[in-house]
């Protein structure tokens, strides 16, 4: 069942560039903050092993080495 959701006290730059954003998708303020929801969910779900998969193929990984190394320079960043 659909639930109704209200965002109170937007500031008005942030409505004003919102409404930009839906004038350049066609879309009214309540489609594209819908699909700004639908997009933030979905980037939350677990990745699949053909994601993984993917994301190995285009990092162009050949041995694990590789990609423990990657792991651990992202980890040295932090």
């Amino acid at each position: 069942m659909p639930i109704n959701l209200s965002i109170k006290n937007a500031p008005d730059d942030v409505v004003q560039r919102l409404r930009a954003r839906a004038d350049r998708h066609h879309r009214s303020l309540q489609g594209e903050l819908m699909a700004i929801i639908e997009t933030a969910v979905r980037e939350d779900r677990p990745a699949t092993p053909a994601d993984i998969l993917a994301e190995v193929r285009r990092l162009g990984l050949q041995t694990p080495s590789e990609a423990a190394g990657i792991v651990r320079a992202d980890r040295n960043a932090r």
